[in-house]
């Protein structure tokens, strides 16, 4: 294994186009810069970011992929050996809530069956122009098995930013400790095995 990590996760973002996932990215990488204006994700967009939980140095690959329908064909492949998954829409535009059902069905149709799942409500930020409650979104981890949980998020504000990604790596730790446990088998760079298989105006 890398001298500079213990654990390698990829975790893969989608959403409709304009909801902000590049500027979630952007400011998780960076931590203090705030893009008020991204151009419209071609394919993918491929970032690397180590964080520290506890004593374990983990090394997360995020996979930020375009929301237009005209690249789906395209991105459909980067879920392959995915751990986890961001779904995020913006919590003030309905119709990118309603999308949950596309993605959902992606998730299903292309990774594996315990994939970590999120959804993240972005624009946190903009309580005004709100459409979807936070009772609307929490419904769907109740109901929806694959979503672990529910954070709302700003890019602008970075708000819950760092929190929804180190959330993800800390259930990918468990689940990985329980398999390590198993097996004494860990998950290691170059390898596609899968895991035991606000406010904001971006």
């Amino acid at each position: 294994m890398s001298e500079d990590f213990d654990l390698l996760f990829k975790i893969v973002l989608i959403g409709d186009v304009s909801v902000g996932k590049s500027c979630i990215v952007t400011r998780f990488k960076t931590g203090n810069v705030f893009t008020e204006r991204h151009t419209n994700t071609i394919g993918v967009d491929f970032s690397m970011k180590n964080i520290k939980i506890g004593n374990k140095r983990i090394k997360l690959q995020i996979w930020d992929t375009a929301g237009h329908e005209r690249f789906r064909s395209i991105t459909s492949s980067y879920y392959r050996s995915a751990h986890g998954v961001i779904i995020v829409y913006d919590i003030t535009k309905r119709n990118t809530f309603l999308s949950l059902q596309k993605w959902l069905n992606e998730i299903r149709n292309y990774t594996a069956s315990n994939v970590v799942c999120a959804l993240i409500g972005n624009k946190c930020d903009l309580v005004e122009g709100r459409e979807v409650t936070i009772e609307e979104a929490e419904d769907v981890c109740n109901i929806v098995p694959e979503v672990l949980f529910y954070l709302e998020t700003s890019a602008k504000e970075n708000t819950n930013i760092e929190g929804a990604f180190t959330r993800i790596a800390e259930e990918l730790m468990n689940r990985q400790s329980c398999i390590d446990d198993e097996n004494q088998d860990g998950i290691k760079l170059g390898q596609s095995k899968s895991i035991s298989n606000g406010n904001c105006s971006c």
